[in-house]
């Protein structure tokens, strides 16, 4: 059961503003925690993309870097629409982050153990879980065996196994995820989809969630503005919407690609990405 004071500010929006904070640090760290299994503790927050991106990408995506104090780095992307290459962001994020933060002349060895965890709000790829893991594996071409490690090489990496050495990658696919247990990181995926935390809700960080994330205790500007970014998404959803009706309904009745086209171009106009009229109208501008 949620209380009747329970609105809660989305988490993307709460990363770009209030999870950069040394203070807040200990949500960052429950939903870490829970889908790694194992505490985790950040020691500092890292420049990161959402940094330089452009506003009108921000209010689709944003990101957060930080890095533990075993020096790994967790790259923490929310993305809210389609994106068709998604997939090759989310390599390209990590080698950049590895060529990044790996200085010229600097041993290979140095390279920290790296962590991309993309939270998404569409159906990215097909499957029917709701968290997926990706991790870097080495099989023999002709037997199939497992490429390991030897102990020396353990002790010396620092690593049980090779996989452990290159980039783990977690997708989340929140979007109306509605099943609460007592399982931590099910508990998360709720908060995500829903940003509400039930009384019962035991699960590390969800504490620190639900007293530092109330709206009411948003300053009055900073609310304002916080409103304002959920208007705007309701109105691109709702742009996205109106223009497949249309664009289906004059490709019916005209049975022209030109009709299709033109709401393509008003949809551009409108503020819509490149990656989004692909996924809506299977054009390219």
């Amino acid at each position: 059961m949620c209380t009747s004071d329970d609105r809660l500010i989305r988490f993307d929006w709460a990363m770009k503003r209030m999870l950069r904070d040394k203070a807040n640090f200990g949500v960052l760290e429950g939903l870490l925690t829970s889908l790694l299994g194992r505490p985790i503790h950040i020691e500092t927050i890292l420049e990161s993309e959402s940094n330089r991106e452009a506003e009108e990408q921000k209010l689709n995506r944003v990101d957060i870097l930080a890095q533990t104090t075993d020096s790994e780095k967790m790259l923490i992307e929310v993305q809210n629409q389609s994106e068709i290459d998604y997939f090759h962001r989310m390599l390209f994020g990590t080698a950049r982050l590895i060529s990044d933060y790996t200085h010229l002349g600097e041993k290979y060895g140095k390279i920290t153990k790296i962590y991309s965890i993309n939270i998404v709000y569409f159906q990215l790829g097909e499957g029917k879980d709701s968290v997926y893991v990706g991790t870097t594996d080495f099989r023999g071409l002709h037997d199939g065996s497992h490429l390991g490690l030897s102990p020396r090489w353990k002790k010396r990496l620092e690593a049980d196994s090779v996989s452990d050495i290159f980039p783990t990658y977690y997708i989340l696919r929140v979007n109306d995820f509605d099943r609460w247990s007592k399982t931590p990181l099910d508990q998360w995926m709720y908060f995500l989809s829903n940003s509400r935390v039930p009384e019962d809700a035991d699960a590390p960080g969800l504490k620190e969630v639900r007293e530092k994330l109330r709206l009411d205790r948003l300053p009055a500007d900073e609310r304002l503005s916080y409103l304002k970014l959920l208007d705007d998404r309701i109105s691109i959803k709702n742009s996205i919407e109106d223009a497949k009706y249309e664009a289906r309904e004059e490709g019916r009745e005209e049975g022209r690609e030109e009709a299709i086209l033109e709401k393509a171009r008003v949809a551009k106009e409108a503020g819509l990405s490149d990656e989004m009229i692909f996924t809506i109208f299977g054009i390219k501008l």
